[in-house]
């Protein structure tokens, strides 16, 4: 008996330690293939991601009221008529772009939406402040100088956001 015990403890030894070995190389392989599927696809991935943000970018530089007004002839429309065409252009934009929320963050997302809602609300604000009378020269002008003198944009935190984390992706 203290024969057979003698025998098949270091039997059992040997087998655990084959076992280790054994389990450590299949870990180590299972990692290595892993990591070079999750590279490959990050070579595929990273250009798309790239795109996303540019549109992203365009997004939010196109939705500022001084570029939108830039693409708008609001010559013969009401105040009423220019808010309600910014307004459509800003969703139209946004509409346009909602795939690209799947490539970044969702914290830049959300900035980007609250960029989005507050430059409307700014619009419709912007437009019941003006004077009853008022051309659509004064509130395209209004709209321009109250933007650029409100501080720090929701478009310029947004924009901050998207490089900050383009920086981390590059």
């Amino acid at each position: 008996m203290a024969e057979i015990i003698g025998y098949t403890i270091p039997a059992l030894i040997v087998l655990l330690c084959t076992w280790l070995v054994m389990y450590k190389f299949y870990k180590n392989e299972n990692d290595k293939r892993n990591f070079e599927l999750k590279r490959a696809s990050q070579k595929e991935i990273s250009p798309i991601r790239l795109r996303a943000y540019e549109r992203l970018t365009l997004v939010l530089e196109r939705t500022q009221p001084e570029h939108l007004l830039l693409n708008v002839d609001i010559s013969g429309m009401t105040v009423l008529q220019i808010q309600q065409l910014l307004l459509r252009t800003i969703r139209m934009e946004f509409d346009h772009n909602l795939s690209q929320q799947i490539y970044v963050s969702p914290e830049l997302w959300d900035k980007i939406i609250l960029a989005r809602d507050e430059v409307a609300s700014f619009i419709s604000t912007m437009a019941m402040k003006l004077p009853e009378g008022s051309t659509p020269m004064d509130y395209a002008q209004l709209l321009i100088t109250a933007y650029r003198n409100n501080g720090v944009t929701p478009h310029q935190e947004a924009l901050a956001a998207l490089k900050e984390e383009v920086a981390t992706l590059i």
